[in-house]
């Protein structure tokens, strides 16, 4: 026995027994995972909680927006064209009261009740003579004028008379659609490939990312238009043709990621372990790339919403309503 050790009585040492766990000491707080640190360092990022809590209300009002009010994104009504917002509560205030300005109107016309209807004019002012016509401008109160004093158009409507409020998240709720499954699918596209490419390396890893610079030699825009010009304006199609060459940047990311990682200590250890190579790549190398996936698949959403507006824009998005 060790001489420091001989002053010790026998009955205080034990057997220490495989499962028992031994410390020095026991911990004060509880480890920190790469999820748990990553959350932490989002609640202390005032800016981010803020885009998070935003992009939740947008999310949310995609989904149950468009059942706020009675209106649909396809209801037209031709004596409702162009009325400007009004939100109930907030008329009272001045604020979105459905009142509109209408230049260059004929003093001795206002009083015909039939087209300015009692309680619809507001204010009379910038009075002038044109001509030898006096002429005003006046504000009054659109709803009163077209006898609609019981509806509520939040946004107000287009000049088809159809409610902006529900077009506003329906056409969200389409954006989000699209752009979200487009992610999704490049994301899983390129995690696959990327990670076969970078895992193997050459020559399967030169043939791999030949082919990836084939499709992107093509320009996006071209590529999508021709897409949508075959197989025709949907949201499936959209989607598809966000697909074609989209994951050509994330899968070079990890492949990049797995040249990396894959010659670690860790993954040496678990390779001379027997460890399969499915294992390695999906168990061991792809979590530490979850952070750049992360960050790449985030910036790719705005992308795609572009992208589909931009579309809608040249007259290949989707067709109205």
């Amino acid at each position: 026995m060790d001489k420091r050790f001989a002053d010790i009585p026998a009955e205080k040492f034990g057997f220490a027994q495989a499962e028992t766990e031994l410390k020095d000491f026991d911990p004060e707080a509880s480890a920190v995972g790469f999820y748990k640190d990553a959350l932490i360092r989002l609640r202390r990022n005032r800016a981010s909680i803020i885009a998070f809590y935003l992009i939740c209300i947008i999310t949310i009002m995609a989904i149950v927006g468009p059942s706020l009010n009675p209106y649909t994104f396809r209801q037209q009504n031709p004596n409702r064209l162009n009325m400007p917002p009004r939100v109930p509560g907030l008329e009272r205030l001045g604020i979105l009261d459905g009142t509109s300005v209408l230049s260059n109107r004929r003093l001795d016309g206002l009083s015909d009740t039939d087209r300015y209807p009692e309680g619809s004019i507001i204010r009379v002012f910038n009075e002038r003579t044109v001509a030898g016509v006096k002429m005003v401008d006046v504000k009054v109160d659109m709803y009163k004028l077209v006898g609609a004093e019981d509806e509520y158009y939040w946004f107000g409507t287009d000049h088809f008379g159809r409610d902006l409020w529900t077009r506003l998240w329906r056409g969200t709720r389409v954006s989000l659609l699209i752009a979200v499954a487009a992610v999704l699918i490049n994301t899983f596209i390129g995690i696959v490939y990327g990670a076969i490419a970078g895992y193997y390396g050459d020559p399967l890893d030169m043939y791999m990312m030949r082919f990836c610079e084939f499709l992107n030699a093509f320009p996006r825009v071209v590529v999508v238009t021709m897409f949508i010009l075959f197989f025709g304006a949907g949201i499936t199609s959209i989607i598809l043709a966000l697909v074609v060459n989209g994951w050509v940047s994330t899968a070079r990311m990890i492949r990049s990621q797995f040249y990396r990682f894959k010659e670690r200590e860790y993954v040496l250890a678990a390779r001379t372990l027997g460890v399969k190579d499915m294992a390695l790549i999906f168990r061991h190398i792809l979590p530490n790339s979850i952070g750049p996936i992360i960050t790449r698949a985030m910036i790719a959403i705005p992308g795609a919403i572009f992208s589909e507006s931009f579309l809608a824009f040249i007259g290949l998005g989707l067709k109205p309503p």
